[in-house]
This record gives structure tokens, C-alpha cells and sequence, in this order.
């Protein structure tokens, strides 16, 4: 669109006339093409999608890997854990979310965390778990208009939504302990509920075509390292990788691959800063909850793509509102489709970028 300049325009004489009628600019093209609500790929049949997103709680301590099922999955969380080690500090679990791909496995499967709530209500997920602490359940079902997460392998015996992978079932004292032993079947826990069987109602993510993603002409990235613990350490790692594509994660202690091998590498990594701290009432249920302050309230993020990445400010609302994400040149975020792992450390934490 052209303003008005403050200059007189030029007269043209009946001679002196254009011999033809410009023609005008083309308006831009807005991309509405149906895409996956939880991938942002291209959408053939919109029938397909409508079908509930399964979340399931999976750990990720060492002791706890090989998990199964991730790569399957359209958006992976990380989180803090909420079991504090000897000096403090939590690590990290996970929340992957299936709905593009229904994972047939997903594992080992462990309990909800007080984030998933505010995380999960925008896409109307259901959770795999293994249960929550009282308040953490209460404050499930006060939210249940936006979430199913009272489906538990305890809640839904019988109905193979779970299943006992023996060979990681361990003894102690000559006690059976199942904590890394639990598996999760999306397919099956899917159809447990009557609720939220239209799947997901709008894009999680402002997902776009891959050749408009805000990190085309972003700052090269060939390395990402997202600390964990207290003194920047405990490291979540991803390497971009020319031939594959994507970017292939990490542990503190090594690749992260799953039981069947695969290594996890993601298209996109998000990372999200915002304030942790630990709940400390009721406390006495064994340790305190881990809390990400993301609910009415900003923070700094970074956005990696194609070996690239840019920075902003992200903004959430009330419980059931997605992210908004602001550049720092005021545009709005555009995302490339496909798996992202989504960081959450905490506000403070430096992110150490090699390009």
C-alpha cells in the first residue's frame, strides 16, 4: 500500500498518457492450507485429525533410559523432574504428545507434573501417567473442561491402555518396584473417554510454510547447550546435523537414543525460559512440586531451524491460552513444520549457542 507522500502529483497531459493501465501489485498470499494442529505438516484429510492428542509422562533420569516411542511423537516437552538429588537440584522428564502418529508404545511411564496442566489444556490432551499428588490431582479436575488426566494405569485396569514390560521390572529387598517397567499405549487410552474426540481445535504452534520460517534469514546454529542444574551444568545438547536435517539430542552423559536404537533428533528446537521454583505446601507427600511459572507471565525464548535460529518474547495468559511469540524485531514467530522438542529451563539458565 502506498501513502500519501506530501508532493504534488505530476500532470499528465491526454499525450503524454501511459499507453496501458498498471497493473497492481499482487496482494500477499496467506497460507490456509489445513495443516496438523501439534506438527504443522500439510493436512490432506481433515477427518484424520480429528481424533483426542495423547500426552504420556515419561522419565529421564539415566537410570530410566531406553525409553520408547518418542520419535513418534509430534511435540516432546522437557521438564524439570521434581525428585531433588543430593545437592538440590532436579533433572528432567518428559511429556511427549502423540496425534499426527499414535505411537503404539510409549514408555516407562511415571506421574503428572503441575505444568502439564497449563502445557496440555490448549490441545485438549489426554495423559498417560501413573498418578499425581493429591493437590496435583485436584487441580487436574478443576481444569478437566480443558484436559482428561484422571485416565491413570490405575484408573484404566483392564483395558490394556497400560501394559508391564517384565523385562524392566526390578527386585529389591524382594520387592517388585514397576517405576520403569509401566508402558503406555496411546492408541487403546484414546479410547477411554468420550471427551475431546474432535482433537485439538487450533495450531499449538504458529506453524507456516518451512520456506517463510522466521529463522530463513536467522543466525547460524551449528550447536545448542540447555543447562539444567544450578552453575549452567547438567546439559541438554543438540547438533545440527546437514544430512538429516534435523537436530540430534543429547544427555549429560551422552547421545540419546531409544530401546530400539533410534537416536531422537527433532526438527525444531524451541526453548522456553521462565521462572522454577518448588511448591511447598503439602509437602509432606513425599517431595515438594516443581512449578514453571508460564501462566500469565513472559519470558525469553529461542527458536532453532535448518541450523539457524532467532530470539524473542514469549506470553501466555490464563491456563487454556497458547504461547504467543514475539520477535525481537516485533513480528510474530513463524515455525517450520515438524517434531519439536520444547526446553523449559529456568529463567536465568544461559543457553550456549556454537554457530
Amino acid at each position: 500500500m502506498a501513502g500519501c507522500t506530501g508532493q504534488p502529483s505530476p500532470s499528465i497531459s491526454a499525450t503524454e498518457a501511459p499507453s496501458a493501465t498498471p497493473t497492481p501489485s499482487p496482494s500477499p498470499t496467506v497460507d490456509d492450507r489445513p495443516r496438523w494442529p501439534l506438527s504443522g505438516k500439510l493436512l490432506k484429510d481433515e477427518d484424520a485429525a480429528k481424533h483426542a492428542a495423547v500426552a504420556v509422562k515419561v522419565p529421564d533420569n539415566r537410570n530410566e533410559h531406553p525409553q520408547r516411542g518418542l520419535d513418534e511423537a509430534d511435540i516432546v516437552f522437557v521438564q524439570l523432574d521434581g525428585y531433588l538429588d543430593t545437592a538440590g537440584f532436579s533433572s528432567t522428564r518428559l511429556m511427549p504428545v502423540f496425534h499426527s502418529t499414535m505411537a503404539d508404545t510409549v514408555g516407562p511411564v511415571r506421574s503428572i507434573r503441575p505444568v502439564d496442566i497449563a502445557l496440555l489444556s490448549p490441545m485438549h490432551a489426554l495423559i498417560g501417567n501413573t498418578g499425581a499428588a493429591p493437590w496435583v490431582q485436584n487441580y487436574v479436575k478443576d481444569n478437566s473442561s480443558y484436559l482428561e488426566g484422571m485416565l491413570s494405569y490405575m484408573n484404566t485396569k483392564g483395558s490394556n491402555s497400560y501394559s508391564i514390560d517384565g523385562s524392566r521390572v526390578r527386585v529389591l529387598g524382594g520387592v517388585k518396584y514397576y517405576d520403569r517397567a509401566t508402558v503406555c499405549h496411546p492408541k487403546i487410552l484414546a479410547k477411554q473417554t468420550k471427551k475431546f474426540r474432535d482433537g485439538p481445535q487450533q495450531l499449538y504452534f504458529p506453524f507456516g510454510d518451512a520456506k517463510v520460517a522466521s529463522t530463513v534469514d536467522g543466525t547460524t546454529a551449528q550447536s545448542i547447550s540447555v543447562p539444567w542444574k544450578s552453575g549452567n551444568s547438567y546439559n541438554m545438547n543438540y547438533t545440527w546435523s546437514e544430512k538429516t536435517g534435523t537436530w540430534l539430542r543429547s544427555m549429560p552423559w551422552g547421545p540419546h537414543v531409544l530401546s530400539d536404537g533410534t537416536r531422537v533428533a527433532p526438527d525444531n528446537v524451541l526453548v522456553i525460559r521462565a521462572k522454577q521454583r518448588y511448591a511447598k505446601i503439602f509437602s509432606g507427600t513425599g517431595h515438594d512440586e516443581p512449578i514453571h511459572d508460564i501462566i500469565d507471565t513472559s519470558g525469553p525464548f529461542h527458536y532453532f531451524h535448518g541450523g539457524k535460529y532467532v530470539t524473542g518474547t514469549w506470553t501466555k495468559e490464563g491456563v487454556q491460552d497458547t504461547f504467543v511469540f514475539t520477535l525481537d524485531d516485533g513480528s510474530p514467530l513463524v515455525m517450520a513444520p515438524g517434531q519439536t522438542y520444547v526446553e523449559l529451563p529456568n529463567k536465568n539458565a544461559k543457553i550456549v549457542i556454537k554457530g
